[in-house]
């Protein structure tokens, strides 16, 4: 679904947030805490204290669309400095939904050639 939206840019609220808000209180959140605003073409993507679930505010056309993604095993690898929100792409956003860390180097470790004799 995330893939057929025509986003612009994506948005992380970087730190916790209090994920018991729902589609006003998000959009409050982007208009006055981040100084942007919530009916542009973009995702803003929050996340709560325990690093386990995730909301994503995106409008189109004449609503609002949010979206709730809930771990039941393991953390997002999400920043964790509060302040201004991050700027990432859509394929980065892909990388934290999968549980990889946007500041990993390589997806995949090195592989050493072993010699069979």
């Amino acid at each position: 679904m995330l893939n057929e939206l025509s986003a612009k840019q994506v948005y992380l609220a970087c730190g916790s947030t209090d994920l018991r808000k729902s589609i006003d209180g998000l959009a409050v959140l982007v208009q006055e805490g981040f100084g942007l605003n919530p009916f542009s073409p973009c995702l803003f993507v929050f996340c709560n204290r325990e690093r386990n679930k995730l909301k994503i505010l995106y409008w189109e056309h004449n609503g609002f669309w949010l979206f709730y993604r809930r771990l039941e095993r393991g953390t997002f690898q999400w920043p964790t400095d509060k302040g201004d929100p991050v700027s990432i792409t859509s394929r980065e956003l892909r990388w934290l939904l999968d549980g990889l860390a946007l500041n990993q180097r390589q997806a995949h470790s090195k592989v050493i050639a072993q010699t069979i004799i």
